[in-house]
């Protein structure tokens, strides 16, 4: 089997995403190494590696603490991997980025093919460092294939490599499906009282913190259940109204017994240019386990999801309280339900993933030998 070594900006263990997903499904295909950004916590430079159920070796080059300059850095992780391709006997391999910030340590390596799996448009995101962009139009002039998230994310990203594909984060059916059955109610979850209003995912500098604030506001009788790690914005800037209910990290086993006690389910982004051109995997997930959907107006969610009537669409506090209170009061949710399904039966993340394969391998006819 050929090696699959995945460079990402997101921690294995962070979220199960589009990253996860996928590498699940490719690790059945190729031995697949997922390599973390490097952390400053040890006392001499190496790596931790572990084999997740999926049969992902997931790898966090660690550093010596007290070294921090950043070229010293990128040379130090270069190294690092070049000690993992020795031990691990890695030499017929396939690099494949989330982060083109990892070219900075994989230079002089020679991948049988290239691919970027461009998820989202990185440089919009708070704290996201000065060349990323540099870096990406580095990364599509070596890549072999790009794959985007999303539609917006193709529309930016087609004219900027011969051979861009959308391929849009997907869904896991059978799982979140289940919580169209009444579940055992999570015990941090059991005395809120309904309806209830849910959302999971990050709160980060996406969320619109306002708008969940006056929406929270304007009907104190709804209460609003937020599942996610909080990043990059001030835990004390969350409004705190006592029919919000923060209940923290859930993994991603745990969703559908949480979607299942939910009456709505919310997607509250902010408009502004981290979220511009993001595509959420949650909107088919809220979707498949049954629940009415409101979201602002995100493009990606708009079209296909706004335009079919699969979602509703809603601009301020004011237009989710009206499409709220018309599903609350809605009996008969059996003809949106068959259309739901309709629509999802078209998508699922193995068709993704096999979509991707076909590309790759169309590529690897081609036996291309790059030195990055």
């Amino acid at each position: 089997m050929q090696h699959l070594i995945v460079f990402s900006h997101l921690r294995w263990n962070f979220v199960y995403q589009r990253p996860q997903h996928l590498m699940s499904r490719f690790a059945k295909k190729y031995i697949t190494y997922y390599i973390e950004e490097a952390i400053s916590d040890g006392e001499e430079d190496g790596y931790y590696i572990n084999k997740t159920e999926e049969d992902v070796h997931i790898v966090v080059p660690h550093l010596e603490v007290g070294i921090s300059n950043a070229s010293k850095n990128a040379e130090r992780v270069q190294n690092i991997l070049e000690t993992l391709f020795e031990e691990q006997y890695i030499t017929d391999y396939l690099f494949w980025y989330y982060t083109p910030m990892a070219l900075e340590y994989t230079q002089g390596f020679e991948p049988e093919l290239i691919v970027y799996d461009c998820m989202d448009e990185l440089s919009a995101f708070k704290f996201a460092p000065a060349e990323l962009q540099a870096k990406e139009k580095q990364l599509m002039s070596v890549a072999d294939v790009v794959f985007t998230g999303g539609n917006s994310l193709y529309e930016a990203k087609k004219n900027a490599h011969s051979n861009v594909y959308c391929c849009p984060s997907s869904i896991d059916k059978q799982h979140f499906e289940a919580a169209r059955q009444v579940q055992v109610e999570p015990k941090d979850q059991q005395q809120i009282p309904h309806p209830r209003l849910g959302f999971f995912g990050v709160i980060d500098e996406r969320f619109d913190i306002e708008l969940i604030r006056q929406l929270a506001i304007a009907r104190p009788d709804w209460h609003l259940v937020l599942l996610g790690p909080v990043v990059k914005i001030d835990p004390a800037s969350l409004p705190t109204e006592k029919n919000i209910h923060y209940l923290g990290s859930k993994t991603y086993k745990e969703l559908p017994s949480y979607l299942s006690g939910w009456d709505i389910a919310l997607i509250p982004f902010a408009i502004n240019d981290s979220t511009r051109f993001i595509s959420p995997t949650k909107t088919p997930e809220y979707l498949a386990a049954g629940r009415p959907v409101i979201s602002t107006p995100i493009t990606d969610v708009v079209n296909p999801y706004g335009k079919m009537g699969l979602v509703h669409i809603a601009e301020s506090a004011e237009e989710f309280v009206e499409k709220a209170t018309i599903e609350l009061n809605k009996l008969d949710k059996s003809n949106w339900l068959r259309q739901v399904d309709e629509y999802l039966s078209h998508i699922s993340w193995d068709e993704t993933w096999s979509t991707m394969c076909r590309h790759i391998e169309h590529v690897l006819e081609r036996e291309n030998i790059h030195t990055i």
